[in-house]
């Protein structure tokens, strides 16, 4: 394989993992214009038209999914191998591409690889916040992270977060001037934030449990917005009601600018889960990444423990 062969195939194959010239173009650090040239030149080595392109979208046609499966696997073993070969220097190198929803990355990735790449600079570590349920192995992530019951039967998984509870949470000022909702069907008369969610385009519904039974809820205000950070926002600048997760609105909760409604509803999602194929090497970086979510869980865990009495 030649040097300009391998270019172009990097090349192409981040192009179909972002579906946009733009975004693939700034990840590879060239113009957009430069990018586009890389790909017509492989499109005319191989006689065949890899992109289906339009003003609005950038599709794989059927020659490109078949290259894609070909020789996505394929890079990603050359880049093990040259973590591995990296590895003679005796520390711990190479990138890591992590993908996960907003929550996962801020509150449970974050704490954890923060004093990991402190002590270990050669270590980089790519974020990808994603709320779909992605195919880690065709967008070659090296991992991804997700609530229990989401993770495909065919990877291995690993616990990182205690379960999740979630919280309805208004300022006090919102509550006064209208009133509390005491159920969840009490929402439909009341300003509740919505989140769209990026990759499904559709409003995310509150799910509420009382016993064993689940009652979803879609809310319905003036307000939607497509991250857990806006939806906090919004609550706080006392545009109406937001479902958080619990974690996420304790500072605010503590310090009294949010207050919690609809606690006895209070809903608790199954734990987030590291997950990664079967058959991926397990590099230096790699294990020190599993050792620090490890570590980040006994810290969490020990923080919501139940504390003795002075």
């Amino acid at each position: 394989m030649t040097g300009s062969t391998l270019k172009e195939l990097t090349a192409f194959l981040m192009v179909a993992e972002e579906a946009n010239f733009t975004r693939a173009a700034a990840r590879l650090g060239v113009s957009q214009s430069a990018l586009s040239q890389v790909i017509r030149t492989l499109e005319t080595r191989l006689e065949l038209r890899l992109f289906t392109r339009t003003t609005r979208s950038v599709a794989l046609t059927e020659a490109g999914e078949r290259l894609r499966s070909l020789v996505g696997p394929a890079m990603d073993e050359i880049e093990a191998g040259l973590s591995r070969i990296g590895e003679l220097r005796g520390k711990p190198a190479g990138t890591l591409r992590l993908n996960a929803d907003e929550f996962a990355v801020h509150n449970v990735l974050m704490p954890a690889i923060a004093p990991m790449l402190a002590q270990y600079p050669d270590i980089r570590v790519e974020l990808t916040t994603d709320y779909a349920r992605s195919d880690i192995v065709s967008g070659r992530f090296d991992a991804g992270v997700r609530r229990g019951g989401l993770v495909a039967r065919d990877m291995i998984a690993m616990r990182i977060s205690p379960p999740i509870p979630m919280a309805v949470v208004a300022t006090p000022a919102y509550l006064a001037a209208h009133f509390t909702p005491q159920r969840p069907q009490e929402l439909v008369d009341l300003n509740c934030v919505g989140l769209r969610l990026p990759t499904h385009g559709e409003i995310y519904a509150w799910t509420f449990t009382r016993g064993r039974r689940d009652q979803r809820v879609k809310p319905e205000g003036q307000v939607v917005v497509n991250g857990i950070g806006a939806t906090c926002q919004a609550a706080l600048q006392g545009i109406g009601l937001a479902y958080l997760p619990l974690h996420h609105a304790q500072p605010w909760l503590e310090s009294g600018q949010l207050v919690e409604v609809l606690a006895d509803w209070r809903k608790t999602y199954e734990p987030y889960h590291l997950y990664y194929p079967n058959r991926r090497p397990a590099s230096p970086a790699f294990s020190l990444l599993l050792q620090a979510l490890r570590g980040n869980l006994e810290r969490m865990e020990a923080q919501d423990a139940p504390q003795p009495p002075a």
